[in-house]
């Protein structure tokens, strides 16, 4: 079982018991137990886990509820989302010019919900004695110019030239990410690597490096940080954080100095490679479906949204939080 999966599975009966529970702030009315119905929700293999857990305490309340929860990436996500195919998409980036498009089109509207926070993380083996990356050194190392850079050591003169630190180790650099379909390939991108790319002129198609293995699964490149000397790549927050130490999470350096990822760092705005997560709601389908607004109203509940940080992601500052509830109220009928 992947760790972020199983580890939903640990939390899930600590929070089925506050299910019940009132919540300051928000609905926690999930509807009652005669409540029926099929959800259909994609997107995110980020969000994939707070959904995956939101889902399995909702149901444990309302067993008619009959929830599909899948990850294969916020951009699949949303072609599916705006194509009127699912009810509910996960997204760890906000959706794009062509997504709100290919939306109209589709005669799909919908409300943007965010529901917490992430660090991007940067992750390789425990044993790289390099602690602490800037914005200039990942660029060397994943960016557009990297292409054939098969040694971190390699790296060293296209990271000075552009400004990074250098100084990396004689070791293959083995790297496996997010691909395109991912919206952490794409947070990822105009947090760490777009600016430089834009500075040097190069060619907004070719973003990253084309010669790193793609993976949909954040759990092989946890595995590959894991088990390879010069393992290199990418992930949501609760990916690295439930490897249990088994990967190093790299430092960032902002400019004025090196960070780790951690909700302190995120929320005081010093973590470089923060980011928001997101749900977004077919509203069409809301008004024929008492499940998908009780399971909305139960996700931004006190109970609900808890789940966030059940699976080690980061809580959204309350007044966005209030913010989220606000924009829901009033798009439901609340």
């Amino acid at each position: 079982m992947p760790k972020v999966r199983a580890y939903v599975a640990i939390a899930t009966g600590a929070l089925a018991l506050s299910m019940t529970a009132a919540a300051c702030g928000g609905s926690s009315d999930s509807g009652g137990s005669d409540l029926s119905g099929s959800l259909n929700i994609s997107g995110s293999s980020t969000v994939e886990p707070i959904t995956s857990l939101v889902a399995e305490n909702f149901q444990s309340a309302n067993p008619g509820v009959d929830i599909a929860v899948d990850g294969p990436g916020t951009t699949d996500g949303f072609a599916m989302f705006c194509n009127g195919e699912t009810d509910i998409n996960d997204a760890s980036r906000q959706i794009k010019d062509e997504e709100i498009a290919a939306c109209k089109q589709g005669g799909v509207d919908y409300i943007e919900l965010a529901i917490g926070k992430d660090a991007l993380t940067v992750v390789g083996h425990p044993d790289n004695p390099v602690d602490c990356l800037s914005l200039g050194d990942l660029y060397a190392l994943f960016g557009p110019e990297s292409k054939g850079i098969d040694n971190w050591s390699a790296a060293d003169t296209l990271a000075k030239e552009v400004g990074g630190n250098g100084g990396f180790p004689d070791l293959p650099v083995t790297i496996v990410a997010p691909g395109e379909e991912s919206g952490t390939y794409g947070s990822f991108i105009d947090l760490a690597t777009k600016s430089i790319a834009e500075e040097r002129g190069q060619d907004p198609d070719d973003v990253l490096r084309p010669d790193y293995q793609i993976a949909a699964d954040d759990n092989v490149i946890i595995s590959n940080a894991e088990g390879t000397s010069g393992g290199l790549g990418f992930v949501g927050f609760s990916y690295a954080q439930n490897a249990s130490g088994q990967v190093k999470e790299f430092q960032i350096d902002n400019g004025g100095g090196c960070v780790a990822p951690s909700a302190d760092s995120v929320n005081d705005g010093s973590y470089p490679l923060t980011r928001t997560l997101y749900v977004y709601v077919n509203k069409e389908k809301l008004a024929s479906s008492a499940a998908l607004k009780a399971f909305v109203d139960f996700y931004l509940s006190d109970a609900g949204v808890s789940a966030v940080t059940d699976v080690q992601y980061i809580a959204l500052p309350s007044a966005d939080l209030e913010a989220s509830r606000s924009t829901w109220n009033a798009a439901s009928g609340a």
